[in-house]
């Protein structure tokens, strides 16, 4: 497990996305990598259990950074960053949250970033992006270079799986440290 004691309900999540979301074979990544580890986590996700013990995870991260928002890139944020908003209202240590479209909206205000009320910026705020899982870091330096774009500051990525295929390196370069609550070796044991 990633941190020095085993948590339960990291223990749980982990069981799950074994379960549901890992898989071994030949496959190619988003990232055009081939790879013979998969890791496909919207069913962990989607599911009940799984939507609750990821957000609880992230939040346990997030939470110490102390951002004013946490997003992602669609598609792969998305149910997690929605399943930590709600937790994290009911902890009543409300986090803001948005996500980022990978093309401008086509219609209507053509917004990059959804989420955020008519008056609400994310100017001169701190953001932290998230996603599922960190391959080669292309997705989270797409959200975080919309993010600073649109005026925040991101010094923090987080996902849920770091498959240490080269996103920590790379987001390092661009002033971020990787966060995780998992190592895709940690699947192999």
């Amino acid at each position: 497990m990633a941190a020095s004691e085993p948590n339960p309900d990291e223990k749980a999540l982990f069981d799950i996305i074994r379960e549901r979301s890992f898989r071994r074979g030949k496959f190619t990544l988003a990232s055009g990598r081939e790879s013979e580890l998969y890791f496909n986590l919207k069913p962990t996700m989607m599911s009940p259990q799984g939507a609750l013990l990821c957000a609880r995870a992230l939040l346990a991260r997030i939470w110490p950074e102390n951002p004013d928002y946490a997003g992602g890139l669609e598609m792969g944020a998305v149910p997690v960053i929605a399943a930590l908003a709600a937790l994290s209202a009911a902890e009543n240590k409300p986090v803001k949250t948005f996500f980022v479209r990978k093309q401008p909206k086509g219609h209507g205000t053509m917004d990059m970033i959804e989420g955020l009320a008519a008056n609400e910026t994310l100017a001169n705020t701190k953001a932290m992006v998230v996603d599922d899982v960190a391959t080669s870091g292309g997705s989270i330096l797409k959200a975080a270079d919309a993010v600073r774009a649109a005026g925040a500051t991101v010094e923090a990525a987080l996902v849920i799986v770091d498959r240490e295929e080269g996103a920590a390196e790379t987001l390092q370069e661009n002033g971020m440290r990787l966060l995780s609550v998992f190592k895709g070796r940690e699947f192999l044991i």
